[in-house]
């Protein structure tokens, strides 16, 4: 698991996206699932049937949630 936040997001920002997505690969490990599993619940697939950890997952899962611009209000 990276300890730090990559340099092209904001440090704030990525430490709230591996938070979330922690969170949703426990639920997901609760309930018994596969870091698959987590993955695609994001729309993610991993290429080449390679073996997932839960810890790529979680990063994927927070890359993919650092990849798009939050909506502002108004």
């Amino acid at each position: 698991m990276s300890a730090s936040a990559p340099a092209h997001l904001n440090p704030i920002q990525w430490h709230q996206a591996l938070s979330v997505s922690r969170q949703t690969c426990a639920r997901v490990f609760r309930d018994g699932g596969t870091p698959e599993e987590a993955i695609a619940a994001f729309g993610l697939t991993i290429e080449g049937g390679e073996k997932l950890s839960w810890e790529k997952a979680v990063d994927l899962i927070a890359a993919e949630i650092c990849a798009h611009p939050i909506a502002r209000a108004a």
